[in-house]
């Protein structure tokens, strides 16, 4: 389990393409990581395979994950974002995230406001019924807060064209420090991201149904 507070960000050094599997090795800058601890990558739960004292965590990611996440674009150069796992003395700074991505979204639009920055992001509509104003959802494994919510991806100006007509569009205030500290800075418009929403709402879901 994780708490969407990233500890740091990482380098792709290596990543190695076959038909059904990626394996990338990343330098981390974390000396501790041992063979079997997991990792948050980008939000996504991997299995740390092999480990280096100089920081360099090797990492599997299956055909399921390929498919279900954003991992299938990482390349050698790549930064990405890195947290492990709490443990029973961690400060919840964040909110609960397990690292099992719901969906993929895209970053649609930026406005600076201030030192800060408006953010919006495209998120698949089958999300939208998870998803309330002021709750949490994490983006490629960021704790983050949705500010708006639009129904509509359409109702939004936004020069990203490729977007689907159902798509939901979020809208989150990003602080100097998170756009500074996390791969958010790096995003480019149409770039896409690892969603997982909040895991009590689909518990509080599952109870509703299943009685």
């Amino acid at each position: 389990m994780f708490s969407g507070i990233i500890e740091t960000m990482g380098q792709i050094i290596r990543a190695e393409r076959s038909p059904n599997a990626l394996i990338l090795d990343v330098q981390t800058g974390l000396r501790d990581i041992g063979e079997g601890e997991s990792i948050a990558l980008n939000g996504v739960c991997l299995t740390a395979i092999a480990s280096s004292v100089e920081g360099e965590v090797r990492f599997f990611v299956s055909s399921e994950t390929l498919e279900r996440t954003s991992l299938g674009q990482l390349d050698v150069g790549k930064r990405v974002n890195l947290e492990r796992a709490v443990t029973p003395l961690t400060r919840l700074s964040g909110h609960i995230v397990q690292g099992h991505v719901d969906g993929v979204a895209q970053f649609v639009a930026c406005t600076e406001v201030g030192e800060a920055r408006r953010v919006e992001f495209a998120v698949p509509h089958h999300l939208r019924r998870y998803m309330v104003e002021k709750g949490s959802i994490a983006l490629d494994g960021i704790s983050l807060t949705i500010n708006e919510i639009h129904n509509n991806v359409q109702c939004v100006k936004t020069p990203v064209k490729h977007t689907t007509h159902d798509d939901v569009c979020i809208t989150l205030m990003i602080i100097p420090y998170t756009w500074e500290h996390t791969t958010l800075g790096g995003l480019c418009l149409g770039d896409k991201v690892n969603v997982e929403v909040d895991i009590i709402a689909k518990y509080v879901e599952a109870q509703c149904h299943y009685k």
